[in-house]
């Protein structure tokens, strides 16, 4: 039957997850196609340059977390455009009764921080002897109430959450979104004694440090890595959207929906790239169990709302990575990053860019208000909290209605049914940014496993 397939592969989703699956794939020497619905591969990764601010749409930047990284960068040859974030990006703000606090980075920066009472620092010498919970689920919240107190919930986990997931810890599973922190419990007893044990290991082993992880973008944006890599890739279907698979023993059959009509891919194995909404459509009619599942994975809106201003209309020094909104502030924003601070060439000279976030789990209204509304709430927040003494002079706003995916009380029960429809149905495969961790080290590491499974799928070991 080979001859009357397409491909070996067809990867459904040109986002990172499947951009970096397809290229690993082919590196086994293996025939991929790529189906993208939209007009451009890179999924939620976007960068534009406009009238001299480099505008992302989406991931701003990356955490050097695996050395899957370096590798794909030297395979698709952009190893040279990567570019590191600027040591003054060090400092990480929390807004804490109207100001900007840096967040200790030290033991000795949190004993003299003015960002936890001391209560809530003494509160902390508890957490050694609090014993390990056998409770089977537990929400972030839970845990880091129950492990290091409420203010430190309150002040660094909770804006740390919005800042990652634009989530909610009292929803959010400790085990399926920060599986570490869970883990440091099981291991250790004590999340002081499992730091100290890896502080221990990474002085040992100081190349394996993950709390080193370099930041690192590129000199044109985020956006350099998608197109490096849909460039490289020997078929991506632009503008095909996959409206149905019907899988096979020995073939599985994509039926898309392009400019061109309607028409079937056949390849050996599909690989589902897509955000669990979208595959959900596609798997509802042969695996309802794990279409239910898929479907019931929440994707909060958020708008990203890029602003220019001169710097000397900013009051504050910008000395940092940028400033996280905890709930408890009752702000109407979820952080701002300091994009000019962070990288170079971010803006023209003598102006500086912010990059602010809105909506999420915490106010999924706002997302959704018009562009006026979206610009007006930003500015009001630069003013009040980083003493911006006018409006921008260059404003780009993009809505994501269903932006990142949470990983909620339930959430491996969930994965659990799409492993079993990869079961029940040899050859298809899925691979997104809702199972393995939602930031972009986490996509390139699962994509390039998942890789390995087709390839092991398809050679029949």
């Amino acid at each position: 039957m080979s001859h009357a397939l397409d491909a070996d592969v067809i990867v459904i989703g040109g986002g990172i997850s499947g951009l970096a699956c397809a290229w690993n794939l082919q590196q086994r020497g293996l025939r991929v196609i790529v189906l993208e619905s939209q007009l451009r591969a890179g999924g939620s990764i976007g960068s534009t340059r406009e009238q001299g601010y480099l505008v992302e749409s989406g991931p701003n930047s990356a955490l050097d977390t695996t050395p899957l990284i370096a590798r794909l960068l030297e395979e698709i040859g952009v190893a040279g455009e990567r570019i590191a974030a600027s040591p003054a990006a060090d400092n990480r703000y929390i807004l804490r009764d109207g100001k900007l606090m840096a967040l200790p980075m030290s033991p000795v920066d949190f004993i003299a921080t003015r960002l936890f009472s001391l209560r809530a620092k003494l509160r902390l010498l508890k957490e050694p002897f609090i014993g390990a919970t056998s409770a089977a689920e537990e929400t972030v919240a839970g845990f880091v109430r129950r492990r290091l107190g409420t203010e430190f919930l309150d002040y660094a986990i909770n804006p740390f959450v919005a800042g990652v997931y634009a989530g909610d810890p009292e929803a959010l599973s400790v085990q399926a979104a920060f599986p570490r922190l869970y883990e440091l419990e099981q291991a250790h007893g004590s999340l002081i004694r499992g730091y100290l044990a890896g502080s221990a290991a990474r002085k040992r082993n100081p190349e394996k440090s993950k709390h080193a992880a370099p930041i690192f973008a590129f000199r044109d944006g985020m956006q350099t890595l998608t197109d490096a890599i849909a460039h490289k890739l020997a078929r991506v279907e632009l503008a095909t959207a996959a409206v149905k698979i019907v899988p096979g023993s020995d073939c599985q059959s994509v039926a898309v929906r392009s400019p061109q009509g309607l028409r079937d891919f056949r390849a050996r194995a599909v690989v589902i790239a897509t955000p669990a909404y979208a595959a959900a459509g596609l798997v509802n009619g042969f695996s309802p169990a794990a279409g239910a599942a898929l479907t019931t994975i929440p994707y909060p809106p958020v708008a990203v709302a890029v602003c220019g201003y001169l710097r000397d209309a900013i009051g504050h020094p910008l000395d940092g990575f940028g400033v996280l909104v905890p709930q408890r502030e009752r702000g109407q924003t979820l952080g701002t990053l300091f994009s000019s601070s962070l990288f170079e060439h971010r803006a023209p000279s003598g102006k500086v860019m912010l990059a602010t976030f809105v909506g999420g789990t915490r106010q999924p209204s706002l997302a959704r208000l018009d562009e006026a509304e979206i610009a007006a709430i930003v500015q009001a927040g630069h003013a009040a909290t980083l003493g911006a003494r006018s409006v921008p002079d260059f404003v780009r706003i993009k809505r994501w209605e269903q932006a990142i995916p949470q990983y909620t009380l339930g959430h491996h029960d969930r994965i659990s049914a799409v492993d079993a429809a990869e079961r029940e149905f040899p050859g298809v495969f899925f691979c997104a940014n809702y199972r393995g961790g939602v930031a972009i080290g986490d996509c390139v590491k699962a994509a390039y496993g998942m890789a390995g499974q087709v390839e092991r799928f398809l050679r029949g070991s």
